[in-house]
């Protein structure tokens, strides 16, 4: 059982960004989800940057499609319909660099802004720059490299 108070789910640790349902101004639905999904990797797939990554990876793109839109709808509605490991997936991505990072985040503020209202594009963008932040220091992060008691050597 999950309390989304605290971010526990009976042992189980959860993301920053799963944390509370939101509500009120900004709220968003499983179609506006959806819509915001599916154009949003229109565009990754057609980015000169992006799309070799995306498109060298996945070949089916319609479970990919579902698979986020049960993603997106866990993190803004915490309907718990996602199940996947989003870190372990992405550590897998040798090619990815933080600029890869940076021209997501930008096309995603782009796809929010175009299809939704400006207070649920905003919540929509903050919670992908605290996922792209998780993601970008478990997949980067050294820490030997910040801290010299912990180097041997080669930093």
């Amino acid at each position: 059982m999950t309390d989304n108070r605290n971010g526990t789910d009976g042992g189980k640790a959860q993301g920053i960004w799963c944390r509370e349902a939101d509500s009120g101004p900004g709220t968003t639905s499983e179609a506006e989800i959806r819509t915001l999904v599916h154009r949003f990797y229109e565009r990754i797939r057609a980015d000169a940057d992006l799309g070799p990554v995306f498109n060298g990876e996945i070949e089916d793109w319609e479970p990919h499609l579902a698979k986020m839109c049960d993603f997106w709808s866990s993190v803004m509605l915490t309907t718990g319909r996602y199940k996947g490991q989003p870190m372990r997936a992405h550590m897998k991505l040798k090619q990815v660099t933080p600029k890869h990072f940076d021209r997501w985040l930008m096309l995603f503020r782009e796809t929010a802004e175009e299809v939704c209202g400006p207070e649920t594009a905003e919540r929509f963008v903050e919670k992908a720059a605290r996922i792209a932040e998780s993601l970008q220091l478990g997949m980067f992060f050294k820490p030997a490299l910040h801290d010299p008691e912990r180097c041997t050597g080669s930093c």
